[in-house]
């Protein structure tokens, strides 16, 4: 926990759920010294919460007696947008959040107007959610450490495992993080290419702050930055096709699938890098679309598998009605 402010909200957890608890207790909870631990509770008091001490040795901190956080004001749905987003961070590929995620939903009905805790229930009864087969799982205290990195300006330094399994050593000056196609990316500046780099994070392992400070760039778009980088960064397959469609419409429609789009003849030429095929191939089959294949050979045989499964599943349905008449 590396957050001054997440460090200020847990002692005021902690206090609401004691009675008192000591200075040392809470520095050894939060991993600080006691001086920093009376920042925290000054902190407190400025935000008019009222919390007590007894000084001399044994000295205690509490809440005062009958004190009680005010309901958050939320609308019924801004409760259900909530709930709902916690619970979403399987699909983000933040399984490992599931214990905080329960927490703060435990929080959120203690403080919560009894008539919105009901937004709560709802989504945990009956709305089912489950990450898809291509979401990738994430180290959540890596995502954490990289974020208080960005936000406060920080080197980090890490292991990386490249998409041929060769680990090597690196530091960056980190500039964004951001989720797309399943997978978490850090994108920054690396000292050790000296050149801006975009790193998956569920490669990275050991990522740690550094002492070294850094200004990140004012007008560094990460969305911009990966819409011109990811389609060629290392996967399994290179993906180089040609499909039936104005470049105006396909640019509109690939957009989100981080596919470099180039028009060519009445058409547009499309190249990216993927793991799978089959989600690709099933993907532009289901435009309807003239589709040429330069690149993978790979490809085309995932082309002529999905073929005969369809043929096949197309078939079964008529065989069994045959069967049905002649008997």
């Amino acid at each position: 926990m590396y957050d001054p402010i997440l460090r200020v909200l847990t002692v005021l957890e902690i206090l609401q759920a004691r009675e008192s608890v000591t200075g040392a207790e809470l520095a050894e909870r939060l991993e600080v010294d006691l001086r920093t631990v009376q920042r925290y509770i000054v902190r407190l008091k400025d935000l008019k919460i009222p919390v007590e001490s007894s000084r001399g040795v044994g000295g205690a901190y509490r809440l005062r007696p009958g004190y009680q956080l005010p309901p958050l004001l939320l609308t019924n749905e801004e409760a259900f947008a909530l709930s709902l987003g916690l619970r979403a961070l399987r699909q983000v590929g933040l399984a490992a959040f599931a214990p905080a995620t329960e927490g703060a939903l435990e929080k959120l009905g203690r403080v919560l107007p009894a008539a919105l805790r009901e937004s709560l229930r709802t989504v945990e009864d009956v709305v089912a959610i489950e990450p898809g087969p291509w979401v990738v799982s994430t180290s959540v205290e890596a995502l954490m450490r990289a974020a208080t990195a960005i936000r406060s300006g920080r080197r980090v330094r890490f292991r990386y495992r490249s998409h041929s399994g060769r680990m090597s050593q690196r530091q960056i000056e980190p500039w964004a993080a951001l989720h797309t196609d399943g997978r978490w990316y850090l994108i920054g500046y690396c000292l050790t290419r000296r050149a801006p780099r975009t790193f998956r994070l569920d490669r990275v392992t050991d990522l740690e702050l550094c002492a070294e400070r850094f200004r990140r760039p004012a007008d560094f778009d990460a969305r911009q930055y990966l819409a011109e980088h990811m389609p060629f960064v290392q996967t399994d397959y290179q993906i180089d096709v040609w499909i039936d469609m104005p470049a105006e419409e396909a640019e509109r429609s690939f957009a989100p699938w981080r596919i470099a789009t180039e028009p060519e003849g009445e058409g547009t030429r499309l190249r990216c890098g993927r793991d799978r095929l089959e989600l690709f191939a099933a993907m532009l089959l289901s435009l309807g679309r003239r589709i040429v294949v330069h690149s993978p050979a790979e490809l085309r045989e995932t082309f002529r598998q999905l073929a005969r499964q369809a043929t096949e599943a197309a078939g079964r349905g008529t065989a069994r009605k045959a069967a049905a008449r002649s008997g």
